[in-house]
């Protein structure tokens, strides 16, 4: 073995490695980039619940107890509304994850040593959330109760009798009573094999028809160039609507996942997201010169995506710039529209925002997508 012809080897492919900026970038901002997504967004202490308080009592009690559930660091106090209901719709509509209620009297009953009832309002369509959130809210009455009790006997001088009841918390688990977490997870988890999959086979399949020399065939034919992208993309449309059926399936016999809403909305939505994700794939063709690079990059696209968009760690956990990265997300929108239609079986009054904003995403994606591609045509 000669080591200077080794060398040169050596030397030729850092040359290489060099001259393709999309290797350099995989090779040294990929590893920078994971690590801070990580770092980061991969936290499962589940801090600033957004909640929702409907006070009919409007005491010192309340506004006390209020105090202590925000020291917690579990909960924000977002959303002050003036009816139960009101406070439901907020659940519904994904802005917040909690709601508490106090009653009239609240303060009057604890002053006269009853029993105080406090009630939450849970969002059990996100488990992660939720198992946090209860015991939370019990603990926070349990401690404000021992409080009450303590004050009481300083102030008379002696133990307080057995007789004496403090706040008592009254939780209501809404839509995934269970809190199971697999009801959580498997509507997510088809928006991300439905993306994954559709990404991935769209960026191998103009990427390969490249290297093969077969597209540059078809440039020479009379057809014309919107001709030949609507036809090369249709096929992987099609495709992307039959993985969506069968992985619906899959969920529904094998997971025993029950759609809650309207099943054609969700379809129509579903199909608007493939095209998202096809959208995304043929960005990356027009990038990618081989399929090992379309499949660095895919892999280096899909990743944000696992770790920003709620699939399953919770974005309140997040620090507020990687929760506002999350927004940038194709993914995120349509996590809350299926959970939406699935867990909780709302409709388009509850998520219009995330319905438009997908549109948006699809519609801007295509663009730039068939630009670019036209542009590899010419």
């Amino acid at each position: 073995m000669s080591f200077q012809r080794f060398m040169s080897i050596v030397r030729k492919e850092f040359i290489h490695i060099r001259r393709d900026r999309a290797s350099m970038i995989i090779a040294f901002i990929a590893p920078l980039m994971m690590l801070f997504l990580f770092g980061f967004a991969v936290k499962l202490d589940i801090e600033n619940v957004e909640m929702a308080v409907v006070d009919w009592d409007q005491s010192t009690a309340s506004r006390e107890f209020i105090q202590k559930l925000k020291n917690t660091d579990y909960f924000i106090d977002k959303y002050y509304v003036s009816s139960d209901q009101e406070a439901i719709d907020l659940i519904d509509r994904g802005l917040v994850k909690v709601a508490v209620i106090f009653p009239s009297g609240f303060e009057k009953d604890i002053h006269k040593g009853k029993e105080a009832e406090v009630q939450f309002l849970i969002d059990g369509s996100d488990s992660t959330v939720s198992k946090t959130a209860l015991p939370s809210a019990v603990m926070t009455a349990n401690n404000y109760s021992v409080q009450l009790k303590t004050a009481e006997m300083e102030k008379r001088g002696y133990m307080a009798s057995g007789g004496q009841s403090g706040v008592v918390a009254k939780a209501r688990v809404l839509y995934n009573q269970e809190m199971d977490s697999i009801k959580f997870t498997i509507p997510g988890l088809i928006g991300l094999v439905i993306q994954n999959i559709t990404i991935i086979l769209t960026a191998f399949a103009l990427v390969r028809e490249r290297e093969r020399g077969t597209l540059e065939q078809l440039i020479i034919t009379p057809i014309r160039s919107i001709e030949l992208i609507l036809g090369k993309l249709t096929p992987y449309v099609l495709i992307g609507f039959m993985n969506f059926g069968m992985v619906m399936t899959l969920a529904i016999v094998v997971f025993h996942m029950d759609i809650q809403g309207n099943v054609p909305l969700l379809l129509v939505l579903s199909a608007c997201f493939v095209i998202c994700a096809l959208a995304m794939g043929m960005i990356i063709s027009t990038v990618a010169k081989t399929q090992l690079q379309a499949m660095q990059m895919a892999l280096l696209a899909l990743l944000p995506s696992v770790l920003l968009s709620g699939f399953v760690f919770p974005r309140e956990a997040m620090p507020k710039p990687i929760y506002l990265m999350g927004f940038a997300i194709p993914l995120t929108y349509y996590l809350e529209i299926i959970r939406g239609i699935v867990l909780k079986g709302v409709g388009m009054k509850y998520f219009y925002q995330q319905v438009i904003l997908l549109v948006l995403f699809t519609v801007l994606l295509i663009t730039v997508a068939v630009v670019r591609f036209k542009k590899r045509l010419d």
